[in-house]
């Protein structure tokens, strides 16, 4: 695996719905690497967000970015057919979502995706272990799911080092995603401990003053610059 890889997955839910449009192009055009999706069914988390057609809209006008889709619903398999004909390219469930973890992890793969699960705070990392050999992906949650603009919860830092420690425990590969409340001090400690996937939001690529683009490349330049300094 390389350590120093930075993938910034900027999450639409932060963008603003009146300038969907505009503020995807800005990301594209910033270098952000993929889209991240949230999909929430007001079940799981008590709130609303994006149909599962904005990813094939997005993969039709942009094929070339990776469209990475967070499951926040009750149901994950009932979505996957209609994902997959969609273009979903990774897609992350939560655990305890469904009694079946194994079966949908192995259901992504088998349509092609990319496969993930995904860690709330108060589950300990260690539940990922059931399922460790079939994971592309984890998810930390570094805040409680389902809102945008949330603040990263200092104590994430210390799950990381222990999902690195698992991960490298049973030999694995899967990449660590980082998502809630992202900003520069904690993404650069992040990095430095061996994540990989950066959400970004309100507080490194939206609502930046130096516009949408140019705060994309602001915080991929910083990050590798970051890591470069422990290779």
């Amino acid at each position: 695996m390389n350590s120093t890889r930075i993938i910034n997955a900027p999450s639409l839910a932060n963008c603003a719905f009146t300038e969907l449009g505009q503020q995807v192009e800005e990301l594209v055009r910033g270098g952000a690497d993929w889209f991240h999706i949230d999909i929430m069914d007001g079940h799981y988390v008590p709130n609303l967000c994006f149909p599962v057609k904005i990813v094939g809209e997005l993969k039709t006008k942009y094929p070339e970015m990776v469209a990475d889709v967070h499951l926040m619903v009750t149901d994950p398999m009932s979505y996957l057919p209609l994902l997959k004909s969609n273009g979903a390219d990774w897609v992350s469930f939560h655990m305890d979502a469904t009694h079946f973890s194994r079966r949908t992890l192995t259901t992504i793969r088998d349509m092609g995706m990319k496969a993930g699960v995904v860690i709330n705070p108060s589950q300990p990392v260690s539940v990922i272990e059931p399922v460790i050999h079939f994971l592309d992906y984890v998810v930390l949650m570094t805040v409680e799911p389902g809102y945008a603009g949330q603040r990263f919860m200092e104590d994430s830092l210390g799950r990381l080092d222990a999902l690195v420690a698992l991960r490298k425990a049973h030999g694995v590969d899967f990449l660590i995603s980082i998502d809630g409340g992202v900003d520069y001090p904690n993404a650069i400690e992040c990095a430095r401990r061996g994540a990989e996937i950066y959400v970004t939001g309100i507080f490194t690529v939206f609502r930046q003053p130096d516009g949408i683009a140019d705060a994309c490349v602001r915080f991929k330049q910083t990050l590798t610059r970051a890591v470069e300094v422990l290779d």
